[in-house]
């Protein structure tokens, strides 16, 4: 009878031992599986403020980061430049969008510039139009008033008309800047907006007008600059003199949200590459 009970009382003792190992290796385990990457899902908005220029860029980038985050809203107001800066400044915005480089009194106010990617400012003229090249110089006259009728630039006699974008766009800044007419061009019609800028020189046989690379259209006719095409390929290489850079803009020691952070790294990460290159401009990272 004894050695029966010290026989069942060794069994339970092993069994209980078992036990007590299963228990500490699932404690193992588990504290183990708290150290993997745990998977964060976004939530809230994000609000961009800016460029026209800019729309076909961050209306990419959006689209395909509110598909890959479905709990995340990505607004833009597209506003001008000047605005977006703005925004960027007093925080009505988490990112403005400028389509040019940050100037000196703005960085010296707490702003951060970065190039998200580049675009070729291309001089557009009505398709029916036979000027096929022209120089820089030749632009700046025309757009000053030094050069007022085609037939002077071997075209068909008519009276130019130059057609541009608003004070404080940064199209305008960045072709004015380039060519050197700042504060000096002459303007038929002052547009707020790339796409009308397009329209209004598609409409019109004499005009001359200037856009982003990325937001051209067939109703219109890019004309060599210096007898360089605006391509992707001549603004990376630098041979295209009139380009400027995308800007994302944001406030030094002001922290993004969740949620904006992560799209600002998508959107300057080389994953975005194939959809700024698809939207018409070109690629930096």
């Amino acid at each position: 009878m004894k050695l029966r009970k010290l026989i069942a009382a060794g069994l339970t003792l092993v069994m209980a031992l078992s036990l007590a190992a299963c228990g500490s290796k699932t404690e193992t385990e588990d504290n183990q599986n708290t150290d993997e990457p745990q998977t964060v899902t976004l939530s809230g908005s994000v609000a961009l403020n800016g460029s026209t220029s800019m729309e076909k860029v961050v209306g990419a980038l959006g689209e395909q980061f509110m598909a890959d985050n479905s709990g995340v809203k990505v607004t833009y107001d597209a506003t001008g430049s000047g605005a977006g800066i703005e925004a960027a400044s007093n925080g009505s915005a988490d990112i403005g969008l400028s389509s040019r480089a940050l100037k000196d009194e703005e960085t010296s106010a707490g702003l951060v510039g970065t190039t998200v990617a580049l675009d070729g400012i291309a001089v557009i003229v009505n398709p029916a139009n036979g000027v096929e090249n022209l120089t820089v110089e030749q632009i700046a006259q025309i757009f000053t008033g030094e050069i007022t009728d085609w037939s002077e630039l071997g075209g068909e006699a008519g009276t130019i008309s130059c057609i541009g974008r608003e004070a404080g766009s940064g199209t305008r800044d960045g072709f004015e800047s380039i060519t050197g007419t700042k504060d000096a061009c002459k303007m038929d019609q002052e547009l707020t907006s790339t796409g009308a800028v397009i329209e209004a020189v598609a409409g019109n046989p004499n005009a001359i007008g200037y856009a982003s690379l990325s937001a051209l259209k067939d109703s219109v006719k890019a004309v060599t600059v210096n007898g360089v095409a605006c391509s992707e390929e001549t603004v990376l290489d630098g041979s295209y003199e009139i380009q400027r850079p995308f800007v994302f803009v944001t406030k030094d020691g002001v922290e993004l949200s969740d949620q904006a952070q992560a799209f600002f790294d998508f959107a300057t990460s080389a994953e975005a590459n194939e959809l700024i290159r698809a939207a018409g401009a070109v690629p930096v990272a």
